[in-house]
């Protein structure tokens, strides 16, 4: 029963790089899923997050309009980060992870990615280095 991150590697500034998680042993029915990642030396943050329910994602800004998240409802255990216009900045451990959620209960998706100690689920990491 675990998440499993693949896709991560080094890449060139501006090239780019897809993420893919799934999920082994269980389903994410009910559950908002996100990334998150973290850089040596820093505190570990949540860059994207998607609600299972409606679609609805939300983005940190220093990933806004160059990262997007999804995720294959069609065979609901997958989910995927596609991360265009890197840069030296987004080099860290990258983890894909799932916090449980009653049936109609109202999400924030800012504040899942926000309290990263809140969700139930990780997987170990994809490491991803920018440079050149």
């Amino acid at each position: 029963v675990q998440l499993v991150e693949s896709g991560g590697g080094l890449v060139q500034p501006g090239g780019s790089l897809r993420l893919s998680c799934v999920s082994s042993g269980f389903n994410l029915d009910y559950a908002t899923t996100g990334w998150f990642r973290q850089a040596p030396g820093k505190e570990r943050e949540g860059i994207a997050c998607i609600s299972d329910s409606d679609g609805r994602t939300y983005y940190i800004d220093s990933v806004k309009g160059r990262f997007t998240v999804s995720r294959d409802n069609a065979n609901n255990t997958i989910q995927f980060l596609e991360m265009n216009d890197l840069k030296p900045e987004d080099t860290a451990q990258y983890y894909c992870a799932a916090r449980y959620h009653y049936p109609g209960e109202a999400i924030s998706l800012s504040r899942v990615c926000a309290r990263w100690d809140d969700m139930d689920r990780w997987g170990k990491g994809t490491p991803v280095t920018v440079s050149a």
